[in-house]
């Protein structure tokens, strides 16, 4: 019988890059996730909606108020009474991580969040006929560069989940991590988010926009933008053979055996 050391170089060659292959991700807080000789948790951060100017003209002009979702918090600047809104932010917890890990580097895919804000509008004569809608539950997808939201609307529009709602025009910032001991942060900047046609028709039902409304909404091309800060810590296990290792430790050995007993014949 002979030994093919060539065909245990294959093998070998094949089980590492076996062991590079990228390996999918999901982390929440609180939860962690072991792969190829790492240990990644401590997910943490949030995503801030700034609405853009345009967003902010628009409900003051259409009589419309903005409140928080928990678990969100809002910042508001100004109001309808004192002439309209000069600042609107929602900070929302990061509840969810996905993306894929390939030993060295974990590239992060989507990225979801809790809560959101509350839009209330006032019935008037020429805007709107009066409604609500809550938009909470963001889930940024990267790849598609598409921001997808749980909605309640008033007028019988009712719940409405994992919608569509923004086109991302840019991200700027890494949408990565590369894997060494400790804990890291890593930011980015989505701007430039267009409002989907499907979102589009949710947001004038639910409002009750009219034709004085409808122009005024239909003009913004910008709805704002969302930065996000995303902290994990990744932490070095001691390495462990993988079966196929084992396996070829043995085939090694055997090999070992058989040319031992060739020579002592």
């Amino acid at each position: 019988m002979k030994f093919n050391m060539k065909s245990l170089v294959v093998a070998a060659a094949l089980v590492a890059a076996g062991a590079a292959n990228a390996s999918s991700l999901t982390l929440t807080p609180g939860g962690s996730v072991t792969d190829q000789g790492w240990t990644v948790s401590g997910l943490s951060g949030s995503g801030t909606l700034s609405f853009s100017s345009d967003l902010l003209g628009a409900l003051y002009a259409g009589s419309v108020d903005v409140a928080q979702v928990d678990p969100a918090q809002v910042t508001i600047v100004g109001s309808l009474a004192d002439g309209g809104f000069t600042q609107v932010s929602a900070a929302a917890p990061i509840t969810g991580l996905t993306g894929t890990f390939d030993g060295t580097t974990v590239s992060v895919s989507q990225v979801a969040t809790a809560g959101g804000a509350l839009q209330t509008s006032y019935a008037d004569d020429f805007t709107n006929s009066g409604g609500s809608l809550e938009i909470k539950n963001l889930r940024v997808d990267l790849g598609a560069k598409i921001v997808y939201a749980d909605l309640v609307g008033g007028n019988g529009v009712g719940e409405k989940n994992g919608i569509a709602l923004w086109n991302i025009g840019s991200i700027t910032g890494p949408t990565s991590i590369t894997a060494a001991e400790g804990t890291f942060t890593v930011t980015n900047h989505l701007s430039q988010l267009s409002i989907t046609d499907q979102a589009f028709g949710y947001f004038i039902d639910s409002l009750g926009i009219m034709t004085g409304g409808y122009g005024v909404l239909q003009g913004i091309k910008d709805y704002g933008s969302i930065d996000s800060t995303i902290t994990v810590t990744a932490t070095k296990v001691p390495s462990v053979p993988e079966p196929s290792t084992y396996a070829l430790m043995g085939l090694g050995l055997v090999g070992m055996s058989l040319v031992a007993r060739r020579r002592a014949k």
